[in-house]
Parts: C-alpha cells; structure tokens; sequence
C-alpha cells in the first residue's frame, strides 16, 4: 500500500511539475513571438502549429519528468543547493541542447540563448509551484527511511 502512495504522490508532483513547465513555456512562447521573431528566418523541419505543439509537449513532459524527480531529490531535506541544483541540471539540459540546436544556424543565436534562459525560468517556476504544494500539503515530499 505504501508503494502506491508513493506513485500517486509522484504523479501529484509530476503534474504540477508539468502543467507549470507547460504554462510558463506558453507565456515565453508568447514573449518570444512578440519580441523576438521578427527578422529571425524559420528553417525548421516542421510546420510552425507542428513545431507549437512539439515544443509545448516536450516542455510539458520535460516538466512531469522534473516534477517526479523533484521530489525524490529533496525529500525531507531543507537543502537550498538540491532545489537549486535540481532546477539548474535540468534548464540547462532542455536550453544546452536549443543552444546545440541553434549552432547549426548562426543567425539565430540570441534567440536562442534567450531561450536556453527561459529554460532555467521555466523549472524555477515548476520548483516554486511545487515547494508551494509541498508546503500547503497538496504533495507530500518523499520520506527518508
């Protein structure tokens, strides 16, 4: 019975973690059309509503994946270098590879170093969300035996 616990209060957290990676995906998304799209030619593979939809379930699941992790990582610990750190490894992760993405054409590199940094935005706010829920008891952390 345990176990079970465990997993539905790691699906709680990969939720969280995941509908925020995907909402602040969408609001920098939004940012970036506004901002920083004109003059920047498209050379992707996928249609623009394709590539909207790829990124967004990439960031969302890149987000669950976080979220699950998350919680393994600081589990009753009040360590501000494993939530620090948690958020780090997986920003840059996600924004190194739109960085190595972005080398190949050169004309797009401070779209894409921007967007590298949103990376690290985007799991911060899944980390602040979620230390809220732990807080609040909505997850509980992953105990310690």
């Amino acid at each position: 019975m345990e176990l079970m616990t465990e997993r539905i209060e790691s699906i709680k957290a990969g939720a969280i973690g995941g509908l925020s990676v995907a909402v602040a995906w969408g609001v920098t998304s939004l940012g970036n059309q506004l901002m920083l799209s004109s003059g920047v030619e498209s050379w992707a593979i996928f249609p623009e509503w394709q590539r909207l939809w790829l990124s967004g379930a990439s960031a969302g699941v890149a987000g669950f994946l976080f979220g699950v992790t998350y919680r393994y990582i600081i589990r009753d610990d009040v360590n501000p270098h494993l939530k620090s750190g948690a958020v780090f490894a997986f920003g840059l992760v996600r924004g190194l590879a739109q960085v190595e993405v972005g080398l190949s054409n050169p004309n797009t590199l401070l779209p894409v170093a921007v967007m590298a940094s949103e990376s690290i935005l985007m799991f911060a706010v899944a980390r602040v969300l979620l230390d809220a829920a732990i807080a609040r008891h909505w997850v509980k952390p992953f105990s310690s035996f």
